[in-house]
């Protein structure tokens, strides 16, 4: 398979030419990383994104063998304040679907957004992720720049929370409705439930899935732009052990020349 690979700051970039070519990259690279972990140390664990984006990769992650999945923690990284997991825009529906009925991993924890107490599910959750040494985080960028619910008015590159509840953005929202998940922003919830980016690069392993046309003008202010909360992606750049996925698409908007491609 041939792409395009570059490094910016610490980060890997590699450009393919297809969403398929890139699923099927950055699933056997998971792949391999949760492997080389059972091997090491007799159990993996991984931090798990949904959206429309994830899904190409995760049916190709799920339909390799060779990976003994009994051993394998999974989390995934936010949900909707309020929404049960019977909603079809539900993140735990989405993971229950993809991921816990096709594989059956030894564990996945699943980020409650309609518990009683949203502040204490969010310490629950925190305490969880605390207790696990996390090997891979495979996550995705928003329209607007963010990763998992960190939209630019709320990230925060140092917090201490591990989890915190946001207010979405609205070009937050507007992508959820672009997606199909909700009918229109009004119907689209305000608040979620989220891992912070700390928790996230607390990852061994990070690869950021990122297919689409509509992902590129977020994806070259992540690349081209300063390393800033205005596109939280941008932090990428900072994370060797990092690898960023894009196809030929989600990429068309960078000036190789100006980054080293």
């Amino acid at each position: 398979m041939t792409h395009r690979t570059m490094v910016v700051g610490s980060l890997t970039v590699q450009i393919h030419d297809s969403p398929a070519d890139l699923a099927r990259d950055a699933a056997r690279t998971a792949h391999e990383a949760l492997t080389q972990a059972i091997r090491e140390r007799g159990t993996a664990s991984a931090i798990l994104a949904t959206g429309n984006s994830q899904i190409a990769f995760l049916g190709e992650l799920t339909a390799l063998d060779g990976l003994d999945w009994s051993r394998v923690t999974l989390f995934h990284m936010d949900e909707y304040l309020g929404l049960p997991n019977h909603h079809p825009a539900s993140f735990r529906r989405y993971m229950q679907e993809r991921i816990v009925e096709r594989v059956r991993p030894a564990a996945f924890h699943f980020l409650v957004g309609d518990a009683d107490q949203p502040i204490a599910e969010c310490l629950r959750y925190q305490n969880a992720l605390q207790r696990q040494s996390i090997d891979l985080c495979c996550l995705g960028i928003g329209e607007n720049g963010h990763l998992a619910f960190n939209d630019p008015p709320v990230a925060s590159f140092d917090e201490e929370a591990l989890v915190k509840i946001v207010k979405l953005d609205e070009a937050c929202r507007m992508q959820q409705v672009g997606e199909g998940h909700f009918p229109s922003i009004e119907d689209t919830p305000q608040y979620a439930l989220t891992l912070t980016i700390p928790a996230l690069r607390r990852a061994r392993r990070m690869l950021a899935i990122v297919p689409e046309q509509r992902k590129a003008t977020a994806v070259a202010a992540a690349l081209q732009g300063p390393v800033s909360t205005n596109c939280p992606a941008s932090i990428l750049r900072q994370q060797s052990r990092c690898t960023l996925y894009l196809d030929r698409h989600s990429a068309s908007s960078l000036e190789l020349s100006e980054i080293g491609g």
